[in-house]
């Protein structure tokens, strides 16, 4: 089996974090309104999507039209990752609500992203995140549910030991999780491995408690701002996290 994404950490090494998955593989993510998986991979609007466009709500900071037509047009909640530069692993998050007079901005948190910075084409072990816009269906993690609102799974699958790229402990990372929508089947725990796109496009990509390091493909911030995170997003909100290097956003 072929991992990548900081999920990959743990079961590579054999600490447990892996599981089976059942049932047929979607390529599309099956939030209403929201891009396919593929075409968020591609950075295309899904045919069927109802996207926000220019003629929506205030935009969202630092979004270009090609990244704004992604954003689809019911959701109300979106995670914005902006990288440091294309080949940077750090990076910042901000959250944003869209009420009626446009989207207004929440928290903004210090993250960490991939080693080698952002791609719009991720492959299994290039050290990259994905760029594009993602769903956000199912959380998890080591430690018993704080409250989240997206569907939870507590499972000792997200036990993990070693270290990171700085020598830095990596115990404790996968406390929290959301997983992220990429080569993934929305509605699943972010233990599933099915990968619809096939597993060189690989998947395991998450939003996780920070380590104090660079990732192999995941978003991570401290654990005070995943609990927040979990208490935050609404599936009834149909949230979204809009992720990528400053330059790539813009498009």
């Amino acid at each position: 089996m072929s991992l990548t994404g900081c999920a990959a950490i743990g079961a590579e090494a054999g600490y447990g974090a892996r599981s089976s998955a059942s049932g047929t593989a979607t390529a599309s993510a099956q939030a209403s309104g929201a891009p396919s998986t593929i075409e968020a991979v591609r950075g295309q609007t899904s045919t069927g999507a109802k996207t926000s466009g220019a003629s929506g709500s205030a935009r969202l900071p630092g979004l270009g039209p090609r990244t704004l037509a992604q954003v689809p047009r019911n959701t109300r909640q979106v995670v914005l990752v902006t990288g440091d530069g294309k080949d940077s692993s750090t990076s910042h998050v901000a959250l944003y609500r869209r009420t009626d007079a446009g989207w207004k901005p929440g928290a903004t948190w210090p993250a960490h992203n991939a080693r080698n910075g952002w791609t719009n084409d991720h492959h299994v072990g290039d050290l990259r995140s994905p760029i594009g816009v993602f769903t956000l269906t199912d959380a998890g993690g080591l430690l018993a549910d704080p409250g989240s609102k997206l569907p939870y799974s507590q499972s000792s699958g997200f036990t993990i030991s070693g270290t990171g790229f700085k020598g830095e402990p990596l115990a404790g990372s996968f406390d929290y999780v959301v997983a992220i929508d990429y080569n993934r089947r929305p509605g699943t725990s972010p233990l599933d491995w099915t990968r619809p796109l096939g597993a060189a496009k690989g998947g395991g990509i998450w939003l996780h408690v920070d380590h104090g390091g660079p990732t192999h493909g995941c978003v991570s911030v401290a654990q005070e701002h995943m609990k927040k995170l979990l208490r935050t997003l609404d599936p009834d909100q149909h949230p979204v996290i809009v992720m990528g290097n400053a330059e790539s956003l813009a498009r």
